[in-house]
């Protein structure tokens, strides 16, 4: 299959309904108009003028279609939030309810509580949303419909969604969470039947191949940088103070990265994709000295995933999702005994503050611009489910909304380029070495 092909959406038929939605059909000033099936948004807008490049792979553009492919009045949606908690899950939740109930008229909708464990027969019944349901869920962190980790059946998934006789099923979640859904895609299509499944993206940690961001990090980087402000004051406050804090991300350095910058007060910030090594003339322990003696404090960030790297991992315990659980190889424990340890071998005074926010992170409600972004990401994947497209992820590349094939989505994950604009950023505001261990 071509990248071409990997990017081409699925649809479950022809789309033979007018749509409810009162938009224009020509660029009339001050109304919105629908969006053509036939509109794309390249994958990349970076191309090479010193060689011929092939044709650039697109996506479809997400947005209202002017034909539906479900009757609103005989439609019957369904929600479900998998993973980990982020800011803005109920802000996604409530705005599908809203946007299904009062845009489209569909006027049942259902909640299936904890996870996909509540497409089970041991799962807990599912309770039925609406407006009023939904009214204030938004103010609050977490989700209103509970989740959970863990892999289930997709044929039985997809049994319970035909029993209840489920049109639409729209997916909050994370790769995991993706990767079930393109599962339950699959087993709904081998039976024939017309579900529509769709995907939107929740991880705090920004590491959604295809997905420039994911609704939570603007919250989890501004909780991050309070945190890092946190150990910034207790580390000047005392001789050779050093503030640890450990952020998440279990792949990719995205927190880590951008919460430095927006600080300006880190001195060396450490993710998984960087190379890093403490020991040795040019390791990060020996960097560590250097800085307390000159300058008589220091502020460290670290991603939980450096434990990949420094930790051995390989055997250690994982959630019932298949992730490593960090909180059990744990590299801010790690980091900070170590760091005490060198210190002390040095016989330089100092006093250490480490810092997890993990938990802040996650459950806090989602600030404004999250919140804006759940908004929209919810209603685009409704006006996906309603037009018919299906196995589908609702994204957003270059601040343009897309729809992105779940194939595709599970290709891989988004990483910290170091070669790259950020990490360039990151080492600027740092003005830290490589930690290769090696001299010089």
């Amino acid at each position: 299959m071509s990248r071409l092909d990997t990017f081409a959406v699925r649809r479950l038929g022809p789309a033979t309904h007018a749509s409810p939605l009162q938009l224009a059909t020509t660029s009339t000033e001050g109304i919105p108009r629908w969006v053509d099936d036939d509109v794309r948004v390249l994958a990349e807008i970076e191309v090479s003028s010193q060689r011929a490049e092939p044709p650039p792979a697109t996506f479809e553009k997400a947005g209202p279609r002017a034909r539906l492919y479900f009757d609103p009045a005989r439609t019957h949606a369904a929600i479900v939030t998998c993973g980990g908690l982020a800011p803005g899950l109920n802000n996604v939740i409530r705005s599908l309810v809203l946007e299904l109930h009062h845009r489209y008229g569909v006027r049942r909708v259902t909640g299936f509580r904890y996870g996909f464990e509540g497409l089970t027969t041991s799962g807990v019944p599912p309770v039925a949303l609406d407006p009023e349901a939904a009214r204030a869920i938004h103010l609050f962190g977490g989700t209103s419909l509970g989740t959970s980790r863990g892999p289930q059946d997709p044929e039985e998934m997809a049994r319970t969604l035909l029993d209840r006789k489920v049109d639409v099923l729209f997916g909050i979640g994370g790769d995991g969470t993706m990767r079930a859904l393109h599962a339950i895609s699959g087993a709904l299509a081998r039976r024939g039947a017309k579900v529509a499944v769709i995907g939107i993206p929740k991880t705090i940690d920004n590491d959604i191949l295809h997905v420039d961001q994911t609704f939570g990090f603007e919250t989890a980087c501004e909780i991050a940088r309070q945190a890092i402000a946190a150990a910034h004051t207790e580390a000047i406050a005392t001789r050779n103070g050093v503030g640890l804090v450990k952020l998440m991300g279990r792949d990719a350095g995205f927190i880590a990265a951008h919460a430095t910058v927006a600080s300006r007060d880190v001195n060396a910030c450490l993710i998984p994709e960087a190379p890093l090594s403490l020991e040795g003339e040019g390791g990060f322990y020996a960097w560590l000295v250097a800085r307390l003696r000159a300058r008589g404090h220091a502020v460290v960030v670290v991603a939980e995933g450096c434990a990949a790297r420094l930790l051995d991992a390989a055997g250690a315990a994982r959630d019932a999702s298949g992730n490593i659980r960090y909180e059990l190889v744990d590299v801010g424990h790690f980091l900070r005994d170590g760091i005490h340890a060198h210190l002390a071998a040095q016989n330089l005074a100092f006093a250490l503050k480490y810092v997890d926010p993990s938990y802040m992170i996650r459950g806090v409600p989602a600030n404004a611009l999250d919140a804006a972004l759940a908004d929209t990401l919810a209603r685009h994947a409704v006006h996906a489910a309603m037009a018919g497209r299906t196995d589908v992820l609702v994204g957003r590349a270059h601040r343009v909304f897309t729809h992105v094939p779940l194939e595709a989505v599970l290709e891989g994950k988004r990483i910290v380029d170091t070669t790259g604009a950020l990490w360039l950023a990151v080492l600027e505001a740092t003005g830290q070495p490589r930690f290769s261990g090696a001299a010089g």
